[in-house]
């Protein structure tokens, strides 16, 4: 196996279910082997309010009588649930895992009415967790570990910052958090789609571009490293991106989940996001690529150190995927979220027994 990537971290106080340390700790736990790449997992519709959507799922892989728990993905904007694919196949050995198509993206169609918020997302999501934990066999009625990757991301923290009781542990990879100044990667021209009727000419637009104009465009924007990225996973993102071309939503779907997206980020108080993160009480860890060029690196200290007690990595040459750029550094440092979780229930559970003997 590689050796992961040194992290660079920050430092926070210790929260009384975490490490005394921020830095993420990186699990030594067997993995898969992910050479060749395996393909998409399997899909069904869950149904959610006034529709339903796609969510993929992992079946658990871990050894007899080890961990079994259960894992929620979210893909970011543009992306689907194949985003988790090889991040998922690693933390099967542990959790089995349940990724969503949100609503217009993958192989979900838009939800009546055709809104694409960011609470529209967050309803969607809490109705899948629910599913989630609902399902028969082991891990049933038990909180789940929640996973969000950019748009994702941000409606992951929005989720457990609404509703902890389904959240188990919640991991934010380069979380979309509401900034004030737009990225260079995207240019002045985004705030457009704030105004009435632009969203519809934007959408005119994407239409004219290729499947493998939009993969080499995702590739260069969203990659640390485009060379690294496997072939398999090239042609099979511009057969996904065929497969979406011919969806009559697809593009409505990205540029008003954008707009919702930024109109999000005029919100104040209580609604505010960085607000909510400072809420949080989940074991949480953060993770971000040091080239990511959507979301500013600079935000990952800020928001490891908004949430209490959050584990932070730094992936360096990484981007704004580390799921898909770095999926074993990325799985290490969850399960070794996880792992010291079990430490936490053991001396727990030493520290009641030790205290009944003392009473008796």
């Amino acid at each position: 196996m590689p050796e992961a990537r040194r992290a660079r971290t920050r430092r926070l106080p210790k929260p009384p279910s975490i490490a005394p340390s921020s830095t993420a700790r990186t699990s030594s736990a067997a993995l898969p082997s992910a050479d060749p790449p395996s393909g998409a997992w399997p899909g069904e519709e869950v149904p959610v309010e006034g529709g339903s959507v796609h969510v993929r799922t992992t079946p658990w892989a871990g050894t007899p009588g080890g961990p079994h728990e259960r894992a929620l993905y979210v893909h970011g904007l543009g992306g689907a649930s194949t985003n988790w694919t090889d991040l998922a196949a690693l933390l099967a050995v542990r959790c089995a895992g349940w990724a969503v198509d949100l609503p217009g993206f993958g192989r979900s169609r838009p939800l009546p009415g055709g809104s694409y918020s960011i609470r529209g997302h967050v309803r969607a999501v809490v109705t899948v967790l629910e599913h989630v934990r609902d399902q028969p066999g082991e891990g049933r009625g038990r909180p789940v570990h929640l996973l969000g990757n950019s748009l994702g991301g941000l409606v992951s923290l929005l989720v457990a910052a609404r509703r902890p009781d389904l959240v188990a542990s919640l991991t934010l990879i380069s979380p979309a958090m509401p900034v004030y100044r737009v990225p260079q990667a995207f240019g002045r021209a985004l705030l457009l789609l704030l105004l009435p009727g632009v969203p519809a000419l934007a959408e005119r637009r994407l239409a004219g571009v290729t499947p493998e104009q939009s993969v080499r465009g995702m590739l260069q924007m969203c990659f640390g490293e485009p060379a690294r990225v496997p072939p398999e996973r090239i042609e099979a993102a511009v057969a996904e991106t065929r497969e979406r071309a011919a969806q009559e939503w697809a593009n409505q779907a990205l540029t008003r989940s954008m707009r919702g997206l930024i109109t999000s980020y005029l919100r104040v108080g209580r609604a505010n996001a960085w607000r909510m993160a400072r809420s949080l009480r989940m074991p949480t860890l953060v993770v971000w690529g040091d080239r990511d060029r959507l979301v500013d690196p600079r935000l990952a200290p800020r928001l490891a150190a908004a949430v209490p007690g959050a584990r932070l990595l730094v992936l360096e040459t990484v981007g704004h995927v580390a799921m898909l750029e770095a999926p074993e550094e990325t799985a290490r440092a969850v399960l070794g979220l996880l792992e010291d979780l079990d430490d936490d229930v053991t001396d727990g559970r030493a520290g009641l027994d030790g205290d009944a003997a003392r009473a008796g």
